[in-house]
């Protein structure tokens, strides 16, 4: 990035070029990946244009060839998204290769930062969002509980089969004190859910769809919906 102070007026010049500057640095970031997985991949342009072909949005080869060698003055997210999918990787990953270049310009008139630190920025996984980021935090806060009941069930069944087939009363008793465990987690998982659940309709949205295995207990018209505190989630 430059940012060069001269006489009066240039400023705004040298803005003007650190944009340009940083749209080239973007599409050569993802020209360079795009290139980098094929190869990885023992692929031709051909194949790879092939491939986009058969997920339903044909990128020519020449088009592929022209982006890889810079030619090319555009690249619309499009491309980028059935890319990243014809070579099997998510489409922040050719933005952001994370490992593979040092350093990136998240914006024009910034300076380099580290690409998982871009990534995570991109994705609004940073700490400090804003107030129109609350539903992305809903949602992930409702995706995290369903993982942790899904684990919990999984872990008390294990215990259960346990307690059952224990060779003796020591090592029965000590699968039933972790099914116990596990099975306090998943209710505490269950009431965190569903709560959530609830947060989130309050604020005019439809929660997410619940994985078949957990819908009846989290839906049941029996159970209890209060609120949870936005500072919880």
């Amino acid at each position: 990035m430059t940012q060069r102070r001269g006489e009066h007026g240039s400023r705004k010049t040298d803005d003007e070029d650190d944009v340009l500057e940083w749209v080239d640095q973007v599409m050569a970031t993802v020209a360079a990946e795009v290139r980098r997985r094929r190869k990885e991949l023992g692929w031709s342009a051909q194949d790879l244009a092939d491939r986009c072909e058969e997920i339903g949005h044909p990128i020519p080869r020449n088009v592929i060839a022209n982006m890889e060698s810079g030619r090319r003055s555009n690249l619309p997210l499009v491309e980028v998204m059935v890319l990243a999918e014809a070579l099997n990787t998510p489409p922040i990953c050719l933005v952001y290769p994370v490992g593979y270049v040092d350093d990136v310009q998240r914006l024009p008139l910034q300076d380099p930062t580290s690409p998982l630190d871009a990534l995570r920025w991109f994705t609004g996984e940073e700490t400090d969002l804003g107030a129109d980021d609350d539903m992305l935090r809903y949602f992930r806060a409702h995706h995290a509980a369903q993982e942790r009941l899904r684990s919990a069930r999984r872990d008390e069944e294990y215990a259960r089969y346990h307690a059952k087939t224990a060779p003796n009363a020591d090592r029965k008793a000590e699968a039933l004190r972790s099914q116990a465990r596990a099975a306090e987690a998943a209710d505490e998982a269950e009431s965190r859910l569903r709560k959530v659940r609830a947060f989130i309709r309050q604020e005019g949205v439809t929660p997410p769809f619940l994985w078949p295995d957990i819908e009846a207990a989290i839906e049941s018209p029996e159970t209890d919906s209060d609120t949870i505190e936005e500072n919880d989630l």
